[in-house]
């Protein structure tokens, strides 16, 4: 089962480790349109999309927030690998009529419990509706740093980013993208596209990124979880507390189980997100 409280934020918090970066230009949309995982029609400034850019073979490469206002795009990606998201886009751009510039020492992300009216922009986490309000601002306010939104984040079960995904290995699907609104299968065709269609309807997942809680000390990074039998069924990602996400073989896994993992126990639990009719 999961943690009996899940602390929702009753507060702003500082998101350091996001950083900005914003399109502008005519092609905007159009050029986004053709490498994303979502479809970029549904982006407001008021309405967010979360989404992802993968490689040729339906590998994850980067996920990210879209929202729009006053003609420019604002991307809210990881700042430890911003670099790498903006060479790519780049790359992509050609001769198309968009420019595409790092803002990451511009603005900053704040998480938060409602709507702000301070800063450039504030909207829905499109994920899930208890993950709050994401507000850009342009530059970062008195909060503190604390640990509320991860907190809350492992409470729901979500992945963050490179820190649950394998860059150029996980499947975005393994990854709930698709149950946390991140994809799209009827907008038509985008870098991967065909991969990721092809999971969804002709094969069966055999994978997925699920939350746990953890009993002893919290395991680091890919440490092996394994049954009652010592056999390897998944191993450990990103983490905080007693809770945290693991990358599961579906078949060996059973909700509610507890299993090994380095010096401690973590037993798998079902989100509200999960598929009712699943793998």
């Amino acid at each position: 089962m999961p943690p009996q409280k899940i602390s929702l934020l009753n507060k702003p918090a500082l998101l350091s480790d996001r950083a900005i970066l914003t399109l502008s230009g005519a092609d905007r949309k159009n050029f986004l349109q053709g490498l994303i995982t979502n479809d970029i029609n549904a982006v407001s400034d008021i309405s967010a999309i979360y989404a992802a850019l993968l490689t040729p073979q339906g590998k994850y490469l980067h996920d990210f927030f879209i929202i729009d206002k006053d003609d420019t795009i604002f991307l809210d990606c990881e700042r430890a690998r911003m670099t790498d998201i903006h060479k790519r886009l780049m790359m992509y751009r050609l001769r198309a009529d968009v420019d595409i510039i790092d803002c990451s020492e511009k603005y900053t992300v704040l998480a938060s419990p409602e709507l702000s009216s301070e800063g450039v922009i504030s909207y829905p986490d499109p994920r899930h509706p208890k993950m709050g309000f994401r507000t850009i601002i342009s530059a970062p306010p008195p909060y503190p740093k604390d640990d509320h939104y991860d907190d809350l984040r492992l409470s729901l079960g979500l992945p963050d980013g490179s820190r649950d995904f394998d860059v150029d290995k996980t499947l975005i699907l393994e990854g709930n993208m698709e149950e946390l609104n991140g994809v799209d299968f009827a907008k038509g065709c985008y870098v991967g596209q065909e991969v990721t269609a092809r999971m969804k309807h002709r094969a069966i997942l055999k994978k997925r990124l699920l939350p746990v809680t953890v009993d002893g000390p919290l395991p680091a990074r890919g440490t092996e979880i394994m049954d009652k039998d010592g056999k390897k069924i998944g191993d450990i990602r990103s983490g905080q507390g007693n809770r945290a996400i693991g990358y599961f073989r579906l078949a060996k896994m059973t909700f509610d189980q507890p299993c090994h993992c380095g010096d401690a126990t973590v037993t798998p639990w079902q989100p509200d997100w999960y598929p009712k009719t699943s793998d």
